[in-house]
C-alpha cells in the first residue's frame, strides 16, 4: 500500500480541482474530520478513568458527488490502491487497503436500513501515517458525517461516532476504545475534552494556548510491539483491580484517588503490577489536575503535569522507549518549551510539546538534531492549534451543468 508524499499543502481549491480531474464533474459536497491526540491521561480509558483528546488542525478532506452508475467509487490523493465496485446489500473488508475504512461504514449505514446511492468519493489526508493520531478514526467519522448528511439519515453526531468505533472493532477488526472516534467528532476550537470513557460524560476544557502551539513529534518508529505489550498491560491492571477488591467495592482502579490507593496499595503483592495501578491512578488524578490548570490559564502547571505523566508512562507502566524519551530529553532543556509528553499507546508513535509559537522553528531544528543525534534517524516534527471537530468544508459546490 504505497504512500503517495505530498510535499506541498493542497489548497482548498485544489482539492475540487483534482476532483473534476478524476470524475470529469464537480464536487457536490465537502466535509472534514480532524486528527486527534491525547493532551493527559494515557493508558487509563480502559481502566475507568478520564481522558483530554483535543482535534488538531488537519485530519482527512472527502469530496463526494452521487452518480446514476449505481457504482461506489473510491480515490485517494495519498494512495495508489483504488476502488470500483457496484451498490450491493453488503460489503466485507478487502485485504488491508485504505478504503476498507469507508466501505465500512458503508456497511454499517446499509445494516441500519439506510439505502446507499452511487457515490463518486475522493479523500485527501495531511495526517502522518501510522503516527498514532488517529487516521483510521478521521477517514470513518468524516464518511460517516457525509453519508449522515447526503442521505439525510437524521444520526446524531454520537449515533456516528458509535457506528464509526463499531466499524473499526468488528469490520476492520481492532479492539479500540471510543475515544478517537469521539474526539475527532466533538472536538472544538481551543479546547480539550475531558471524556469518560466509561459513560461518555464529558467537558469541554478552555484550552486557549495563547503564544504556544502544539508541537508534535513523530518518531517515526514502527510500533510492532504496541499491541503485545498493550494486551498484557491490560491483563496486569485486572490482576491489580482483583487485589484491591479484597478490601475495596470498585469496579476499575480508577474508582479511587491517590490517597485511597497509597492506603491499600499493600493488597498488591506483584511488584510489577504495583507500579502498573500506581501509574494508572495517578494519571487519572493528573487529568484532573490538568484541567484545572487549563481552565486558569496555567500553561506552566499544565506543563509539570505534561512531564509527570511522561515519567510515569516511562517508570511505571513502561510503554515508552529511547525515542520518545529523547524528545522530552531535549524538551526539557529549551525554555521556549512548556511540557512534553509522549502521546498514545507508546513505543514509538509520536510525543507532543508546548512551544512557544516564534520559537517553533528554532524547536523544530534543534529537536530534529537531538533526536537524531541520538537515535540515528530524524523524526518528523509538525505544528497543530486545538481546532474544532468534524463538519463541513466548504459550501456546496453546484455543478453548472447540474
Amino acid at each position: 500500500m504505497p504512500f503517495v508524499t505530498n510535499t506541498i499543502k493542497l489548497m482548498k481549491n485544489s482539492l475540487h480541482q483534482e476532483f473534476k480531474k478524476l470524475f470529469n464533474k464537480d464536487a457536490g459536497h465537502a466535509y472534514f474530520s480532524p486528527g486527534r491526540v491525547n493532551l493527559i491521561g494515557e493508558h487509563i480509558d480502559y481502566n475507568g478513568g478520564l481522558v483530554m483528546p483535543c482535534a488538531i488542525t488537519f485530519g482527512t478532506y472527502l469530496l463526494v458527488s452521487p452518480n446514476a452508475d449505481q457504482t461506489l467509487r473510491f480515490r485517494s490523493l495519498n494512495f495508489d490502491d483504488k476502488l470500483d465496485i457496484p451498490l450491493q446489500d453488503d460489503y466485507s473488508k478487502t485485504g488491508e487497503k485504505w478504503f476498507n475504512y469507508p466501505l465500512g461504514v458503508i456497511e454499517y449505514f446499509l445494516k441500519d436500513g439506510h439505502p446507499v446511492q452511487g457515490l463518486d468519493m475522493l479523500f485527501y489526508g495531511d495526517i502522518p501515517i501510522s503516527s498514532g493520531l488517529s487516521s483510521s478514526a478521521s477517514i470513518e467519522v468524516v464518511t460517516a458525517f457525509a453519508l449522515n448528511d447526503i442521505l439525510d439519515c437524521n444520526y446524531s453526531k454520537l449515533d456516528q461516532v458509535k457506528l464509526a468505533k463499531d466499524v473499526e472493532n468488528n469490520f476492520i477488526g481492532v479492539n479500540c476504545g471510543i475515544m478517537d472516534q469521539f474526539a475527532v467528532a466533538f472536538g472544538e476550537k481551543n479546547k480539550a475534552l475531558m471524556l469518560n470513557c466509561n459513560t461518555l460524560a464529558y467537558e469541554a476544557v478552555d484550552s486557549n494556548l495563547g503564544d504556544h502551539v502544539l508541537a508534535i513529534i513523530n518518531t517515526n518508529k514502527p510500533r510492532k510491539l504496541a499491541e503485545s505489550k498493550y494486551n498484557e498491560r491490560v491483563q496486569e491492571c485486572a490482576t491489580a483491580l482483583a487485589a484491591l477488591q479484597q478490601e475495596l467495592n470498585i469496579q476499575n482502579l480508577c474508582d479511587i484517588d491517590s490517597a485511597t490507593f497509597n492506603k491499600h496499595g499493600h493488597l498488591i503483592t506483584d511488584r510489577v503490577v504495583y507500579k502498573r495501578a500506581k501509574h494508572v491512578v495517578e494519571e487519572n488524578d493528573r487529568v484532573k489536575l490538568a484541567a484545572v490548570a487549563l481552565s486558569n490559564n496555567d500553561l506552566e502547571e499544565f506543563g509539570r503535569l505534561m512531564y509527570a505523566s511522561h515519567e510515569s508512562l516511562r517508570d511505571l507502566y513502561e510503554v515508552s522507549g529511547a525515542e520518545l524519551d529523547a524528545v522530552v530529553e531535549y524538551s526539557k532543556t529549551d525554555a521556549n518549551v512548556a511540557g512534553a509528553r509522549m502521546t498514545g499507546a507508546g513505543f514509538g508513535g509520536c510525543a507532543i510539546a508546548l512551544v512557544k509559537a516564534d520559537a517553533f522553528d528554532d524547536f523544530s531544528k534543534n529537536v530534529t538534531d537531538y533526536y537524531t543525534g541520538k537515535i540515528g534517524y530524524a523524526p518528523s516534527v509538525y505544528s497543530s492549534l486545538i481546532g474544532d471537530g468534524v463538519g463541513f468544508f466548504l459550501e456546496p459546490v453546484k455543478s453548472e451543468t447540474a
